[in-house]
């Protein structure tokens, strides 16, 4: 791991490099302009929301209510937590008129 001071030297040839050299990084990132991420949504996550969700419809079904609506609330943060993870859409793409202007 990086020292504090490290990472800063770091992000600054970082910034220097992309100043000086976009084509060129432009290229060693396929031209994307952050890492790719997963790319597929958690399954466990899924079937996690799928199994509570169930659990909810039972539990309202045999007429406890507030031990339903306690589930149905739980389903609904792990589906947001599901939609807060899920990978992005397309990578962004570098086009000339984003790169820094030269000095």
């Amino acid at each position: 791991m990086l020292s504090r001071e490290d990472s800063r030297r770091l992000a600054q040839l970082e910034r220097q490099l992309r100043r000086d050299d976009p084509e060129f990084c432009a290229r060693m990132t396929s031209g994307r302009l952050e890492p790719p991420r997963r790319k597929r949504p958690s399954l466990s996550l899924i079937l996690t929301a799928v199994v509570i969700w169930t659990a909810a419809v039972i539990l309202g079904v045999l007429g406890w209510w507030v031990a339903a609506a306690a589930a149905a609330f739980m389903a609904m943060l792990v589906i947001a937590v599901a939609v807060l993870r899920r990978p992005p859409g397309r990578p962004r793409r570098i086009t000339p008129d984003q790169l820094p202007p030269e000095h």
